[in-house]
């Protein structure tokens, strides 16, 4: 018997998620049966995702959802032999029993002196969902200039850098000085913190005064208020996330964007990575390509210890990361 650690939502969020709606549970985890692995948990995601979806995926007293890497321990699937690993969407849980249908091994080739833990990052969902963003949704093309909000997190760091590898203009905006540096480090053209400047919009204006051909857009609210009027004419909008609006108690209101998207001629689109899912083979294989090829660099937030998962998401949501934040076990 395997001693199992999870974690639950005892009460769903209101407001900024606090302490007391966690709560650690441990069971003894039953033998697996014919088809079955058991899973020990090796590196865990927590992402800005996981606080919206909790309150339309979830109820009170379930286990946190979320992806992590995890090495088999026991199998009773040929497909997953005991020392492989794979990623798993069995959420905030030490150990867990898996008929190997919710699982995706790591892929065969994956390097020796690269961390599995990227295979929740860059190599992963944020990475996909950043290529998919780019390629699927705006169709960004050489020297068009893009823009991109909360471009020091796991998503956001890697549009700019693939924006880079096709030959365009990169803006971007974070919330710290030492984002904004680690910014320019990656090579984006102009970035600066929202949190200081005078103005956004005279930010926006200064960083990029012939407008923007494209948002990646991460933050909603107010900062995407101010940035659709700085859009070129038959600009595209690739809506990934809204994390300024994900904590609040009563929901933001105006201003609305209708006559800006009409007079500009706007084409905004909302997306999920898994709707290309089919093609995450091919393009996981051209993300590690670039990363051995030093055209991606990688930077990780990572909290040690199961025991600190809570906390590693709510640092995540004040924003206290740079890259992906990862939970090691």
């Amino acid at each position: 018997m395997v001693q199992a650690k999870s974690w639950v939502l005892v009460k769903h969020f209101d407001g900024f998620p606090k302490d007391s709606d966690f709560q650690l549970k441990v069971e003894e985890l039953p033998e697996p049966k014919d088809g079955e692995v058991l899973l020990e948990a090796v590196f865990l995601s927590v992402d800005p995702y996981m606080r919206p979806y909790s309150r339309f995926h979830m109820k009170e007293g379930d286990v946190m959802i979320g992806t992590q890497v995890a090495k088999v321990i026991q199998s009773k699937n040929p497909a997953f032999p005991v020392g492989s690993h794979v990623v798993s969407r069995s959420g905030w849980r030490s150990h867990s029993v898996s008929d190997g249908t919710d699982l995706t091994p790591v892929m065969a080739d994956w390097p020796s002196d690269v961390s599995l833990s990227l295979a929740l990052g860059t190599v992963g969902m944020p990475g996909l969902t950043a290529l998919y963003g780019i390629e699927e949704v705006l169709g960004l093309q050489k020297n068009e200039t893009l823009l991109v909000n909360a471009a020091a997190g796991a998503v956001g760091n890697v549009v700019g850098q693939i924006a880079k590898i096709k030959g365009c203009k990169v803006v971007g905006s974070a919330g710290s000085d030492a984002k904004v540096a680690y910014l320019k480090e990656l090579g984006f053209d102009e970035a600066f913190n929202y949190k200081t400047v005078p103005s956004l919009e005279e930010a926006l204006k200064k960083a990029a005064p012939e407008g923007y051909d494209c948002l990646f857009e991460n933050v909603g609210g107010y900062f995407s208020a101010v940035a659709l009027p700085q859009m070129k004419t038959f600009g595209r909008i690739a809506v990934c996330g809204s994390i300024s609006t994900y904590n609040d108690g009563t929901p933001q209101t105006g201003p609305y964007p209708h006559m800006t998207m009409i007079m500009k001629q706007l084409k905004m689109e909302g997306f999920t990575q898994n709707r290309w899912q089919d093609k995450n083979p091919e393009s996981l294989k051209r993300m590690m390509a670039w990363l051995r090829e030093g055209k991606l660099k990688c930077r990780e937030h990572v909290t040690k210890g199961f025991e600190n998962m809570p906390a590693a998401f709510m640092g995540l949501l004040r924003g206290d990361n740079i890259g992906k934040a990862i939970v090691a076990v």
